[in-house]
């Protein structure tokens, strides 16, 4: 399933065959949320933004239309007409960001819905029944989120209780894809390393579940509240800890900055809503820095968003008209700042792969870390 071609430092290049199609490590996934990316972008647009791995929200599609209705519909590639690999998350992360009141018991989480109040109950096996019924290439364990700084004791207690969810996860998952009735039979588990910033339960938390032998493991728990240092050096020491032979998978981020220096330091996978996030609000990324489009210096500017970038939108529009539709409330402004921001992430993503394959990847990111994190006036 998941082929090491090439290791630059710790930086990998790796190859993921999944019963969906054939990925490139590393790679970064295009956030769906509710089985499309918000701004106007449907799965067909994410073909053209070179997208390789598309992730949707199970707490979301639990929520509405349902998981059921789109199991009736065939799944969410058959629903969303998304043809590669696709991986849903578990819902714990938006349970514990979402629900105002809830119960976390051994059993599970009872909750509110965030949309109607409806009271839900989700544990492991409500989670994987809810994501083979999404029929998703790659499942994500369902585990518990703590905020950052959160006391020793209370995550310790988390960890322990996420590592007996994941036994329960897999044995659900393992029970599903066995049934005849099941959309995909093929579909993957990931784990999910948790641990807080506290070293020695990062450590312990990742020795516990890579007994498990799962086809994937993720860092969980990150970029909720710590700083870029301190994520830092929680991926220095447990990365190493994570298999080598499987892929290795860091939730939420980030940044162009964060996605190379996590690289660097032996990440294989990324989503983050940031790049879609920030372009609904004007900000783009470009090979020369960030660009913040409401500012008046690019009233007049007839140039690209990124003149190397070859994006739809660089193709065809202006800075000076992307400022024009954000400041008259136009939503083509969104969805061509998105298309843009997307375009470029996986292009960033396509630069790293180049550079691990000719042994040039230190000298990149020497040069585009630093760079790409700038702030143009």
């Amino acid at each position: 399933m998941f082929e090491l071609l090439k290791i630059e430092n710790d930086a990998r290049r790796g190859r993921l065959t999944t019963v969906h199609g054939t990925v490139e490590t590393p790679f970064f996934m295009n956030v769906a949320t509710a089985a499309a990316i918000k701004g106007g972008i449907s799965a067909l647009d994410l073909e053209e933004l070179k997208c390789p791995v598309m992730l949707c929200n199970t707490y979301h599609l639990h929520i509405r239309p349902s998981d059921t209705v789109i199991r009736k519909m065939g799944g969410l590639r058959a629903f969303t007409r998304w043809a590669g690999p696709l991986l849903t998350d578990s819902g714990g992360f938006q349970v514990f960001s979402l629900a105002k009141l809830r119960r976390i018991k051994e059993e599970g989480v009872y909750f509110s819905s965030h949309v109607d109040g409806k009271k839900i109950f989700m544990g492991p096996e409500e989670s994987m029944q809810i994501q083979s019924n999404l029929g998703s290439t790659i499942a994500m364990a369902f585990d518990e989120c703590v905020e950052n700084p959160a006391p020793y004791e209370y995550v310790k207690k988390s960890a322990e209780m996420t590592t007996r969810w994941l036994v329960r996860c897999k044995n659900e998952l393992e029970r599903l894809n066995a049934l005849d009735s099941t959309i995909n039979k093929n579909q993957l588990l990931f784990g999910i390393n948790q641990g807080g910033t506290f070293k020695d339960l990062r450590i312990e938390h990742m020795k516990n579940i890579a007994e498990l032998d799962l086809p994937g493991y993720a860092v969980g728990g990150l970029a909720v509240g710590e700083t870029t240092d301190v994520m830092y050096e929680v991926l220095d020491y447990i990365v190493p800890e994570m298999p080598a032979d499987k892929p290795r998978y860091l939730m939420g981020v980030g940044t162009p900055s964060n996605l190379i220096e996590a690289v660097a330091r032996g990440i294989d996978m990324f989503d983050c809503v940031m790049p879609s996030r920030n372009a609904r609000h004007g900000t783009v990324f470009t090979w020369g820095g960030i660009i913040q489009l409401m500012n008046e210096r690019y009233t007049l500017d007839d140039s690209p968003l990124d003149p190397e970038c070859g994006c739809p939108t660089c193709r065809s529009f202006s800075r000076a008209y992307l400022r024009h539709l954000f400041k008259a409330g136009e939503h083509l402004a969104a969805r061509l700042g998105v298309m843009h921001n997307l375009y470029f992430y996986n292009t960033l993503m396509e630069k790293i792969k180049d550079a691990l394959d000719s042994g040039t990847f230190a000298q990149f990111r020497a040069k585009y870390s630093p760079l790409l994190a700038q702030k143009r006036i």
